[in-house]
């Protein structure tokens, strides 16, 4: 008879012939950044998340040093907004100043910028507004601007995330021109219209006041269209490629990586994030095995990178497993 329980008798064995290992260096570690001061303000709907203002976020910055975590992704709160987001582009805006500041006091830590407008325009959306919906072409227009600020405020990486057709080819140009041809992109390629948002959009203020985002995100029906939008991306230059929600989505990931010969990121969302907690706090699951099997399953679908909410918990507990 085959026994494969042989291989599962004992804990060294089973760690020794385990196929998918998560590691601290797995992960990128979300970070709001709130213009204006002393303020740390925990997101209602994502428990041990925080907003910080730039003159506190070093308590965060500290933390996460000491548990390993050498790269994070920035997400900036403005205090005015407009129909362009122009303060995306603003050389004093809140995420130029915060890569400076990271870049200074923290130079090991890897910065990567999102590049988006729905933190900055006054209307939610991720670009500019024609006719009820983004016009993507002067959308481009400014995402070579916002894309150049953040390359001189110093980001070692660029993600842009608004789901705009051409953003990685428009960027990549800009970004050579002004000679930034070592910063990489990490695209957006695949994500989806998703209901997993939700809680990101209390914690950036970012929620659309008219409308959906289904004309420029991905129908989370659709599968083969996934593949053709992280072609696209490839051929216009993109360095990783991402895949947003995660959970939702690992086959999609594990296509992606089968497919293709660049690292796959995907995005771990708050929506997921904030779900796990709750249940975790009604004592409904073991939040914390969960998580883990969670991560888990993000790195055996094949992603390189994950980025994920959970990334502090998640390396504590490899450091003390």
């Amino acid at each position: 008879m085959n026994r494969p329980r042989r291989l599962r008798k004992k804990s060294s064995i089973r760690r020794l012939i385990s196929e998918t290992q998560l590691s601290v260096n797995d992960f990128v570690y979300p970070l709001f950044i709130e213009e204006g001061i002393n303020i740390k303000k925990e997101v209602p709907s994502m428990p041990g998340v925080f907003r910080y203002s730039l003159d506190r976020i070093e308590e965060e910055l500290n933390a996460l040093s000491e548990i390993g975590i050498q790269a994070v992704m920035l997400f900036g709160i403005p205090e005015s907004k407009d129909a362009i987001g122009s303060e995306s582009w603003n050389e004093e805006g809140i995420v130029q100043m915060s890569i400076q500041h990271i870049k200074s006091k923290y130079p090991s830590i890897y910065t990567i910028a999102d590049v988006c407008f729905c933190e900055y325009t006054d209307h939610g959306h991720c670009g500019v507004i024609e006719n009820n919906d983004v016009d993507n072409d002067k959308t481009l227009m400014n995402l070579e601007r916002q894309s150049v600020s953040m390359a001189k405020a110093g980001a070692d990486m660029l993600a842009p995330s608004g789901m705009m057709d051409g953003m990685v080819g428009t960027m990549r140009d800009a970004l050579d021109l002004e000679g930034f041809i070592e910063i990489p992109i990490m695209s957006y390629a695949v994500k989806y219209a998703s209901a997993y948002y939700g809680p990101f959009r209390d914690a950036a203020d970012s929620a659309p006041s008219f409308g959906d985002r289904r004309t420029y995100q991905m129908d989370p029906a659709n599968k083969r269209e996934a593949l053709k939008e992280a072609m696209l991306d490839l051929h216009e230059g993109a360095d990783i490629l991402m895949v947003k929600p995660a959970l939702a989505y690992l086959d999609i990931i594990q296509d992606l990586k089968r497919n293709t010969d660049v690292p796959i990121a995907t995005y771990n969302v708050s929506g997921e994030y904030a779900m796990l907690k709750a249940a975790a706090e009604k004592g409904w699951i073991d939040g914390e095995k969960m998580m883990m099997e969670s991560l888990t399953s993000m790195k055996r679908a094949g992603a390189d990178i994950i980025i994920t909410y959970h990334a502090k918990e998640a390396a504590i507990n490899l450091k003390n497993n």
